[in-house]
């Protein structure tokens, strides 16, 4: 039993001794690495440390920081019209078929309007008295011209035929009111809705001999479609890098493989309470009507040009949630330096602040300093 003591024992011993003697050698490989003061490590000369260590020099490099956002395609309200006649009266002729090219002066269909029908008989009463002042007052002037008339008769002509005047172009207005030509007008005729823009009939509810109220919903649609707006929400702490006509980069998910160029055609001056947000609006072509008022869009902004301090990732260290770098001084040091990121670009990152142009750090194994913490 003594004699089994007595191998623990030495055992224990021989053990203490081996850990002891590695502790020392570690200690002494460590100290062969590199020196520490600080955040500055110190690396000798001998060391083969070095061979595991890669460095580049920072210099500024043109860099378009680029924000990714979803979006809507929507038409263009200038070029988007929903017909929704202002006087009621039955349809008795239409021209609309989906898909129909139209102009303003396009005729979309008619109605036979009551309305429309009391402004005539207005515009051709009153036509008709200006007509007779005005011979009237022609009269009453070859009578004075020639020596014969009363100057009292000629005023009260006057009079009347400038009070009828005025009648008369009330009445014209009344009628273009209806977008119809005073020129070309009959009495009867029915009223002829003309298309507001240049475009295409999208929408056609229009049907022949219905009744349409003067407070009734749209009953078509014309919209020019050629280009479209992506709406889209950018937060607001990016909202800084977008600017008016910055390039776009636009993708639908309905056309999968086909990359799209827009531009910033407004930022919105107002930020959405709830999502903290501000929409952007991107116009589009939109030539073979691809894009469907509706679809969702993926919108990649493309911020201008610009200079940047651009580093591996492989250079970037964190710990306790903070990102440096090691910085190389002239005489062969290694600081640890704090530094802000700004975004990625490919396998490189974004620094705005911690480095300058010039520089040189540490883009490979740095990790191997970090023992020297």
């Amino acid at each position: 039993m003594m004699k089994n003591n007595f191998y623990v024992a030495l055992c224990a011993i021989g053990t203490g001794l081996v850990a002891a003697s590695c502790h020392e050698h570690n200690t002494e490989q460590a100290a062969n690495l590199f020196a520490v003061k600080g955040d500055t490590i110190t690396i000798p000369p001998h060391s083969h440390l070095k061979d595991r260590l890669k460095t580049i020099t920072l210099k500024d490099e043109p860099y378009r920081l680029q924000i990714i956002t979803t979006g809507v395609i929507k038409a263009i309200p200038t070029q988007y019209a929903e017909i929704a006649p202002p006087f009621q009266g039955r349809v008795t002729k239409t021209y609309l078929h989906l898909g129909m090219k139209t102009t303003p002066s396009t005729p979309l269909f008619e109605i036979s309007s009551p309305d429309f029908i009391t402004a005539q008989k207005i515009f051709f009463q009153e036509k008709s008295q200006m007509l007779q002042t005005q011979k009237t007052l022609k009269r009453q002037q070859d009578l004075m011209a020639n020596g014969v008339g009363a100057q009292k008769d000629m005023e009260e002509a006057q009079t009347a035929y400038e009070v009828e005047k005025k009648e008369y172009e009330n009445a014209v207005i009344g009628i273009k009111i209806f977008k119809a030509d005073p020129e070309k007008l009959s009495l009867g005729q029915p009223l002829i809705v003309h298309a507001p823009i240049t475009g295409e009939v999208v929408d056609n509810k229009v049907v022949l001999g219905q009744f349409i109220k003067d407070d009734a919903a749209s009953v078509a649609t014309v919209a020019d479609l050629s280009k479209v707006w992506i709406a889209g929400q950018v937060k607001e702490k990016d909202i800084r890098y977008v600017h008016q006509q910055d390039e776009c980069d636009i993708q639908v998910s309905a056309l999968p493989g086909k990359h799209l160029k827009g531009k910033v055609y407004h930022v919105n001056d107002m930020v959405d309470d709830d999502t903290r947000s501000v929409q952007v609006l991107m116009e589009c072509n939109n030539n073979d009507h691809a894009l469907k008022p509706g679809m969702y869009a993926t919108v990649d902004f493309i911020d201008a040009p610009t200079s940047a301090i651009l580093i591996p990732q492989t250079a970037l260290l964190q710990m306790s949630g903070t990102n440096f770098v090691f910085v190389i001084t002239p005489d062969g040091k290694y600081i640890k330096r704090k530094v802000v990121t700004g975004g990625n670009d490919n396998d490189r990152v974004v620094i705005t602040s911690g480095l300058k142009s010039g520089e040189e750090i540490l883009s490979e194994g740095g990790f191997y300093l970090l023992e020297a913490r």
